[in-house]
């Protein structure tokens, strides 16, 4: 997942495209957002006169002459254009200032790509002017949009195919086991995907990002159930530091994804292509919209065959699932009840105390507390107010014996040894045994290029929070 910029953040937060967009309000969106992307590189003035042709030239210079003043014509048409728009949109006629953008981008198409540099300046000007004018317009259509922005279109093709088949076969136990570890989150997912007026079926996300997992980890360093990468996280109001990192936390974290899903449709206008966006960021995305020749894309099948191939599968990867839980019998799955969520309360803790020591004092084990409170990094709350989850009925007790328990101390360490996977990377490690990175380093006096070779055998020191 990528940042894309902020210019213009107030039409990319607030437009709802998901009416269904005509062939050139697409083309101009994509134009302006490959513009403020930098994708576009803008004509620049001339600096200065252009050196007077030659002599001999003079029917050269008066067809250049002409050209300049067709091309100056067709740029004042296209501005009146602009401004009729302006008059239609402010007295309410939607359709008619549409069609008037419409006839004003077709007339800039006209003036040749060779024309005076200035001409050329100003034929670029007036394009981003209409794709903001069209931006505003849809954007003030934001609350009628509502019904479309809950639709996902279920469509069914060869690509939904083969991935129904990948996961009939080679990742069957993978789809299994997911859909088992689903039941402690999904309900709750699903429920705040529909307060906020997005299509539940999106609650089923985390079973091809993560399945499940809440401390999955992908070689890019992508963390949780929705599967953050740092920066992305830290957009939308995920805190990572020394005690934390709410990537990991359940709740917190679907509460970013239903945010950046809601800007990503804001920007796209369909959920195929919003959900391409999730898995690669809007950026990649958007440079794909550029390079395609048409000057448009239909739907998000044309743009399948230019992306990379990880996100080209991502949406009918999520197809292929919603396909087999509508029916599993049919496509040969006996589905047994996924598991219970873990009801929990909250607690205040004011200083660090080790969850082994809590855990303790509540009669369930260090682990049970830790998959509550996955965001800890360190088994540990820290120096300062914290919300504790701990199993439900059982606040009270952790509360009355909290001033008996002293301040966590430094832990004892203990050591395992792991062999180093192919593509296996130091962060990835470090994750997986909830270990410091810096410590793992020193232990095996490890370089600062930080390389690792496949089978390299590590020692990886361990807190213990049985």
């Amino acid at each position: 997942m990528i940042d894309c910029t902020q210019d213009e953040g107030y039409m990319m937060r607030k437009v709802r495209v998901s009416i269904r967009l005509p062939i050139f309000i697409r083309a101009v969106l994509a134009v302006f957002f490959a513009i403020i992307l930098g994708l576009f590189p803008t004509a620049t003035p001339a600096a200065g006169k252009a050196a007077a042709p030659a002599q001999g030239n003079q029917d050269e210079k008066i067809s250049r002459e002409e050209s300049r003043g067709d091309d100056g014509r067709i740029l004042d048409d296209a501005l009146d254009l602009i401004e009729a728009a302006q008059e239609y949109w402010t007295k309410g006629d939607e359709e008619r200032a549409i069609g008037a953008l419409d006839q004003a981008y077709a007339s800039i198409l006209e003036v040749k790509d060779d024309a005076d540099p200035k001409l050329m300046q100003s034929k670029e000007d007036l394009r981003f002017t209409i794709s903001k004018r069209l931006m505003e317009i849809y954007a003030s259509r934001h609350i009628a949009a509502k019904g479309s922005h809950r639709e996902i279109p279920l469509t069914m093709n060869k690509y939904v195919m083969q991935e129904i088949k990948l996961l009939q076969g080679r990742e069957r136990k993978y789809f299994i086991k997911s859909y088992q570890r689903s039941g402690r989150y999904r309900k709750e997912i699903a429920k705040a995907f529909k307060a906020a007026g997005l299509p539940e079926e999106l609650s089923w996300l985390p079973l091809i990002e993560s399945g499940f997992k809440i401390r999955a980890q992908s070689p890019a360093r992508a963390l949780g159930l929705w599967q953050f990468i740092p920066s992305t996280g830290y957009k939308y109001g995920l805190r990572r530091n020394k005690w934390i990192d709410e990537r990991l936390d359940p709740v917190k974290s679907t509460n970013a994804a239903i945010s950046y899903l809601t800007d990503l449709h804001d920007i796209f206008g369909d959920w195929a292509t919003v959900l391409a966006a999730y898995n690669c960021g809007e950026g990649t995305v958007l440079r794909a919209i550029s390079r395609q020749k048409k000057g448009y894309l239909d739907s998000f099948w044309d743009l399948y065959e230019r992306l990379p191939y990880e996100t080209a599968h991502y949406f009918p990867r999520f197809l292929a699932v919603l396909e087999i839980l509508k029916d599993p019998a049919r496509y040969g799955f006996t589905l047994e009840e996924p598991d219970s969520p873990v009801p929990f309360e909250e607690i205040t803790i004011a200083r660090s105390l080790r969850l082994r020591t809590i855990a303790k004092k509540l009669g369930i084990s260090g682990r049970d507390l830790a998959d509550l409170n996955p965001e800890l990094r360190r088994y540990a709350t820290p120096a300062a107010p914290y919300s504790l989850k701990v199993p439900a009925g059982t606040g009270e007790v952790a509360l009355a014996g909290l001033e008996a328990l002293q301040e966590r101390s430094p832990l004892k360490t203990t050591y395992v040894f792991h062999r180093v996977a192919n593509g296996e990377t130091l962060s990835h490690i470090a994750v997986r045994y909830h270990a410091n990175m810096k410590d793992i380093i020193k232990m095996n006096d490890i370089g600062q290029d930080r390389y690792l070779r496949a089978g390299q055998k590590l020692k990886i020191p361990l807190t213990d929070i049985s």
